[in-house]
């Protein structure tokens, strides 16, 4: 299962709603790709649809999918947004990570 914070919650709305999504039947597309300085990168989208390989979560009110390759990078992963001095943006705090780059976009297992 994937979590997702009080302020990600709050951020995802704001931003599926200025793109023209619906909350409430659309979904937030969370995966995994190759590439970054680590090794693999996250990738977070805006999706009207699923297909039979997803797996679907709800936390805090927000429809999450994960294509089943990339369900197994993301167990336990709690999606989060920081506002600070560093970045703005969504991050990852994913246990499954052995080890993360600088800006936080990529990791390794």
């Amino acid at each position: 299962m994937i979590k997702v914070s009080d302020i990600a919650k709050k951020k995802v709305i704001e931003l599926m709603s200025d793109d023209g999504y619906d909350t409430t039947t659309d979904f937030v597309r969370v995966g995994v790709k190759s590439g970054g300085c680590s090794g693999l990168s996250y990738d977070l989208n805006f999706d009207k649809s699923k297909s039979e390989e997803d797996k679907v979560f709800e936390d805090n009110g927000v429809k999450i999918i994960v294509d089943k390759k990339s369900f197994l990078y993301l167990v336990g992963t709690t999606l989060e947004y920081s506002g600070g001095l560093n970045g703005t943006g969504f991050v990852f705090n994913n246990p499954n990570a052995n080890r993360t780059c600088g800006c936080g976009e990529s990791f390794s297992l």
